[in-house]
């Protein structure tokens, strides 16, 4: 899997669940919640101040990508 800024959360925690730090450390605490898993990395990115091309860097060093 190659993460884009419009891949959906939801989809890279069910391919790795050891991507769940990535966004807790960005501080997307509620990756529980069924509204934050079905949105896009940019829409994440953007609520919580983050720069949306280094969560994708990091996330493809996470999966191999």
């Amino acid at each position: 899997m190659t993460v884009t800024k419009d891949t959906i959360i939801g989809d890279i925690l069910d391919q790795d669940q050891n991507t769940a730090p990535i966004f807790l450390e960005m501080g997307m605490h509620c990756l529980g919640c069924p509204a934050s898993r079905g949105e896009s990395l940019e829409q994440a990115a953007m609520v919580h101040g983050q720069d949306v091309n280094q969560l994708v860097e990091k996330l493809n060093a996470q999966l191999g990508g």
